[in-house]
This record gives structure tokens, C-alpha cells and sequence, in this order.
């Protein structure tokens, strides 16, 4: 079995769909095994997530270049990046939008990094963050053949709602789920 895509055993990517940086210079200490800083992504930061984008996903589930860009600088939305406290490499990020609805766009993590609770990690940050700004539920997409991706989101409280056929441009259906995030205080 391969990591989380259920196709490279060097990644633990989990594809959902669409994201802008917002900047702040805040970061936040992981408590996970591996020694990890979760922070904004950053312009220069676009190469090295593009490429493990690309081992994380196949063909026609990873995004070009231009689709990551896009994604990362649409308006409301918000990419975290997780780096290695020692040597500074990035060990995985998460992109999500802040609308009506959170919606995660994807969660990639690099194989030296899975296991070490950093999914669990920046999926919860996004999450606080998308409640912070006002969102009440998360919505996103993971291709129906991920079964990594759907124990690991099922594991987090989110639902399947629908089936979207050929919603991936390799023709792969997707499955919509969605998780209540609990109402502000």
C-alpha cells in the first residue's frame, strides 16, 4: 500500500479542492514527534510545495504549477506550511478558503513526515483558522479510490455528502464531505 494517495509510498498527500496567502509573520510550535513550525507560506515557498504536490498525487489529481498559484493566492484563502525545526525543509502544508463555507484545497505531507501526527496538525490549524474567520462548516474533495485520505478524514469528524462523477481531469470521481465546526463563543 502506498502513503495516504494510495499511489506513492514516499507521500501522504491528501487531495481536496480549491486557495491566497495571508500574511502574518506568526508561528506556531507542533507538538508531534517530528520537530515541525507551522507557518504562512511564503512567495519563494511555491517550487518546493509544487514538487511535493507532484509526489503526492498522480497525474490528473496533482496540480500544475499555475493551479498551486492560483489556489494560493485566491482571495480568503490561506496556505500553512510545516517546517522542520532542525535543517528548516518544509515536511508538509495545507491550502484552504475562507467563504460561506471553510474548504480545504489539499493537505500534502512528505513521506520522512507521515506518521508523526503533521496531517493531524495542519488539518487542525486550518480548521481553528477557518473557524476564526467565521466559517461554520468545511467542505472538500478527495477522489473516491483514496481510502487513506477517507479513514484519515472520517478519523477527523468530516462526512461523506455526495458522490461528483469525473470530477478529477483524469476522469476519477470524487467524494464531497463536509464537517460542523463547533459555533464561536
Amino acid at each position: 500500500m502506498g502513503g495516504v494517495c494510495g499511489k506513492h509510498s514516499s507521500c501522504t498527500g491528501i487531495r481536496v479542492s480549491a486557495g491566497m496567502v495571508i500574511s502574518t509573520t506568526k508561528e506556531m510550535k507542533l507538538e508531534c514527534p517530528v520537530a515541525f513550525t507551522l507557518r504562512n507560506a511564503e512567495p519563494d515557498d511555491l517550487q518546493a510545495l509544487w514538487l511535493i504536490d507532484q509526489k503526492c498525487f498522480p497525474g490528473g489529481i496533482a496540480y500544475s504549477q499555475a493551479e498551486l498559484k492560483f489556489f494560493m493566492r485566491r482571495r480568503g484563502a490561506f496556505t500553512l506550511v510545516a517546517v522542520d525545526g532542525e535543517n528548516r525543509k518544509i515536511g508538509g502544508f495545507i491550502i484552504a478558503h475562507a467563504g460561506v463555507a471553510g474548504h480545504i484545497i489539499t493537505i500534502d505531507v512528505i513521506a520522512a513526515a507521515r506518521r508523526s501526527g503533521l496531517g493531524s496538525q495542519l488539518l487542525g490549524a486550518a480548521e481553528d483558522r477557518l473557524h476564526r474567520a467565521g466559517c461554520r462548516t468545511v467542505n472538500l474533495e478527495t477522489a473516491v479510490d483514496n481510502r487513506g485520505a477517507l479513514c484519515f478524514y472520517k478519523r477527523h469528524g468530516y462526512e461523506i455528502i455526495e458522490s461528483i462523477p469525473g470530477y478529477y481531469s483524469n476522469g476519477v470521481d470524487a467524494l464531497l464531505l463536509s464537517k460542523s465546526l463547533p459555533a464561536a463563543s
